[in-house]
């Protein structure tokens, strides 16, 4: 049975990253389903590893070639790009900027047709942008880097997925950006990966952006007419399950018990609370529209918690179930 290739991208060192990595990696039955290669720093991975209470070996390579997928041995292609008396929970340029880096090689590897797709531990934002690459975050990096002019985010939890119509964004903006075209495109990037992961008929729910889906123009400025509502019904027309606009509490319920595989949400905290309140530390972030598959951790560095071996690595296994489960059903 053929192994997927997942490239584990090591995030912010000063972060909870490579102390989330060496956890999962210390699970022998992940070698079950994937061969799990990290892109990182090879002393950084150790010293988590010693901090976490994991004994692993870590094996510092160059090329995806020189791996022996075994348990028990870590394969990290080493950029060598962390100093190793850099602190743990600090903001660092040089973190930020070998985070930038670790996700540059990983891209590079996938397109290569070296690897099957990339699961990402998180980074800072703060860091990535001192270390000199002004991007929001990973999605727009990697559309950045795969030539990709349009992506979207997509958080799965347990019993909830979750697409975004806008992200890192101010709300007055987001309002502003979404449009039909925009909404039709992002319902089109959840419904294909659906169906990519096997789900054969997807029912989609969309959100309103005002109050009680604007209350028949009581609410807001007809903005689920003008903006979300012709989106609809050219997806309807293609022959798909797709419902709405819905008031978003509303429609939160209805999927929480099942009535929805997938919510469509028009700006950031509208998605990301719900996926929240159901447990972080199960939930997977997946970028849809790459032309690489992408998943990770949904949740961010913990400096307040980085380099004490207490970061919870359920995330990052989660985002490999995931990334497995995208590679297998590929294509």
């Amino acid at each position: 049975m053929y192994l997927p290739l997942i490239v584990i991208t090591m995030g912010d060192a000063a972060g909870v990253g490579p102390e989330i990595i060496m956890k999962s990696l210390a699970r022998a039955s992940l070698y079950d389903t994937c061969r799990p290669l990290v892109v990182g720093d090879a002393n950084r991975l150790r010293q988590a590893g010693r901090i976490a209470g994991v004994s692993l070996d870590v094996r510092s390579i160059s090329s995806p070639s020189e791996a022996v997928f075994s348990f028990g041995s870590v394969d990290c292609i080493d950029l060598a790009l962390i100093p190793a008396d850099l602190p743990f929970g600090e903001i660092s340029p040089i973190a930020g900027d070998a985070a930038y880096r670790f996700i540059a090689k990983a891209v590079e590897l996938v397109q290569a047709d070296l690897a099957d797709a990339i699961c990402t531990a998180p980074l800072n934002k703060e860091a990535l942008h001192a270390g000199g690459h002004h991007f929001p975050g990973h999605t727009e990096m990697l559309a950045h880097l795969t030539g990709t002019p349009e992506v979207s985010m997509m958080l799965v939890a347990p019993k909830l997925r979750v697409i975004h119509v806008t992200t890192h964004i101010g709300l007055i903006d987001a309002v502003e950006r979404i449009n039909p075209g925009l909404v039709e495109r992002t319902i089109s990037r959840g419904h294909d990966t659906l169906i990519r992961a096997g789900i054969s008929d997807p029912k989609i729910g969309v959100c309103a952006i005002n109050p009680h889906a604007g209350e028949n123009g009581l609410f807001g400025r007809g903005e689920e007419a003008q903006k979300i509502a012709p989106a609809i019904a050219a997806c309807i027309a293609k022959g798909w399950n797709v419902e709405g606009p819905l008031p978003a509490d509303t429609l939160f319920f209805r999927a929480g018990r099942g009535d929805f595989d997938l919510v469509v949400a028009m700006y950031h905290d509208q998605g990301h609370g719900p996926i929240k309140v159901l447990g972080i530390e199960m939930g997977v972030n997946i970028t849809v529209g790459l032309p690489v598959i992408r998943t990770s951790v949904d949740h961010g560095t913990a400096f307040d918690i980085a380099g004490k071996g207490i970061a919870d690595e359920r995330s990052m296994l989660e985002a490999l179930r995931q990334a497995v489960d995208l590679a297998t059903h590929r294509g």
